[in-house]
């Protein structure tokens, strides 16, 4: 009757036969208890035809649910939760009294029965085996159900955490190639006789985005405000090579500033905008950085100078797709990126992920 996460019929091993053995064992004493309970079982001949007869219906009625059901299950896994309730019990309670039927006629066919005591018994066979069947089959429902949402779940998480990885390997990527390292060495080899202060701040800066790459943990989020600080390092590095062609600007509430935030998703946005903008355009260019509440969610704009784009057009394994992949495997469909024009008439892009109330 259980499915595996991933939707396909389990491969029945030795262990899955034991088991299916063991609960049809369970059913078919379960039926006859139910049976002792009422008084129907009046001498203890009685118990032994019952037990045969609760073997036989719980046998027919288990081969035909653990055949079928499964593949109930897969074709309306898609389905909302009440919609696969309601069909995988109606499910049970037909495949139960056609259990039945075929159990009857093979008490007959064995002569453990005759027509008119099987007709005679059918009815409260059918009650008893339909209860027995609800409770069991929806309980294993309910079990497999909560089983592949936690599974579903483990798996999310741990695609969230290997593509934070691969952020993060891909953000201390960039910081060790060469014309970037190159460009900041420059930058600073020329600040030590001007400004030997300004100097020693880019290389602590430098420093600070080196450690914050090799020593991020295993979180897939970071608070905001540790965001903004790598953001703002990092742009200010590349103001030292740009000067006056990189302008920037970051808005963001001092309330928000503890809000966890997928990681590196502002360095990411910005650092498409300092590649694809500011260093392709001689006159340079203004990044801005905006933070706001935004209808329950959390928005980030980063908007720049560029003429903008489409997220169709992204390359696969680009900094966005690894953010748009990241922010799925986190948020399963609840987070959005988008290009949008802001206030000012720039090309930006927003994204959008659920954050708690305040």
């Amino acid at each position: 009757m259980s499915t595996c996460a991933r939707g396909r019929p389990r491969v029945l091993t030795r262990r899955h036969l034991l088991r299916i053995v063991v609960i049809n064992l369970i059913a078919a004493t379960g039926a006859v208890a139910v049976v002792a309970w009422f008084g129907l079982l009046s001498h203890l001949s009685d118990v032994g035809y019952a037990l045969a007869t609760s073997l036989i219906y719980a046998y027919t009625i288990g081969s035909l649910s653990g055949t079928i059901l499964p593949v109930i299950a897969i074709s309306m896994e898609r389905q909302r939760p009440m919609i696969r309730f309601i069909a995988f019990g109606g499910a049970i309670v037909a495949l139960t009294i056609i259990g039945c039927i075929v159990g009857s006629v093979i008490l007959v066919l064995v002569h453990v029965n005759t027509v008119a005591g099987a007709r005679a018994a059918f009815s409260l066979n059918v009650r008893i085996s339909v209860t027995i069947a609800l409770v069991a089959g929806l309980a294993m429902f309910g079990y497999e159900t909560l089983r592949a949402r936690l599974h579903a779940a483990e798996l999310a998480q741990a695609r969230a955490e290997k593509l934070a990885a691969e952020a993060r390997f891909s953000s201390l990527e960039s910081r060790i190639r060469p014309h970037f390292l190159f460009n900041t060495l420059n930058s600073v080899s020329a600040l030590i006789q001007e400004d030997p202060a300004k100097a020693e701040e880019t290389v602590g800066r430098l420093a600070a985005l080196l450690r914050f790459s090799l020593d991020a943990n295993q979180r897939s989020r970071a608070p905001l405000e540790q965001e903004l600080k790598i953001v703002r390092d990092y742009l200010e590095i590349e103001k030292t090579r740009f000067g006056d062609r990189l302008r920037y600007s970051i808005d963001a509430p001092e309330a928000l500033c503890s809000v966890q935030i997928p990681l590196l998703t502002i360095q990411t946005l910005v650092e498409n905008s300092i590649k694809h903008v500011i260093a392709r355009r001689r006159e340079g260019g203004e990044i801005s950085v905006r933070v706001r509440r935004a209808n329950g969610s959390l928005a980030v704009d980063v908007a720049d100078s560029g003429p903008g784009f489409s997220l169709t057009e992204t390359p696969a394994e680009h900094g966005l797709d690894n953010l748009i992949a990241r922010l799925h495997a986190l948020y399963a469909g609840d987070a959005t990126v988008e290009t949008i024009v802001d206030e000012k008439g720039r090309a930006a892009v927003c994204v959008r992920f659920p954050v708690p109330a305040s």
